[in-house]
């Protein structure tokens, strides 16, 4: 099996209605895009909205983690690309970062942590082997990528420290 290294998305459309008061994006709709993507990157490892359908099984967001690094406007498209960083028997750790479509500038980047979920139990439960041989795939076709920065980025207000 070939696994796109990154996958990458077909271009997104900042809408209108997306445009906040200071004439950019609104961050709020950043993770509407990135959710979306995620939807659609992760169905080609078999977790996409046909097999919750399917199996009754999902996967919920444990962590959540966003950069935001460029301002986007309403004339803008972006085009999102979805690395698999690491996986356990029940999750997945990823990373997404979107890019300008047409001058490919990075403008945001969001780490994610996932886990595999029972819906009827409302309990984790471990991904069937056919979708973790294909995340397996996916995280061996993403090993060579180069991690963002942001990746593990630790949140807080850096400090000048006082020399003597």
């Amino acid at each position: 099996m070939v696994f796109p290294s990154p996958i990458k998305s077909a271009p997104y459309a900042i809408e209108s209605q997306w445009i906040d008061y200071n004439g950019h994006f609104n961050m709020a709709y950043y993770n509407v895009l990135f959710d979306h993507d995620s939807d659609v990157a992760l169905a080609l490892v078999g977790l996409g909205p046909a097999y919750v359908e399917k199996t009754g099984n999902s996967y919920f967001t444990l962590e959540a983690h966003i950069s935001y690094l460029r301002e986007l406007t309403v004339t803008d498209q972006v085009r999102i690309a979805t690395q698999i960083l690491d996986f356990d028997s029940k999750r997945l750790h990823y990373v997404q970062v979107m890019h300008h479509a047409k001058e490919d500038w990075i403008s945001c980047v969001t780490e994610i942590i996932v886990m595999h979920v029972d819906l009827a139990l409302k309990k984790s439960s471990p991904f069937p082997p056919d979708v973790l041989e294909k995340i397996r795939v996916a995280h061996e076709a993403h090993a060579s990528l180069t991690v963002p920065l942001q990746v593990g980025h630790k949140i807080g207000i850096p400090r000048k420290t006082s020399q003597p």
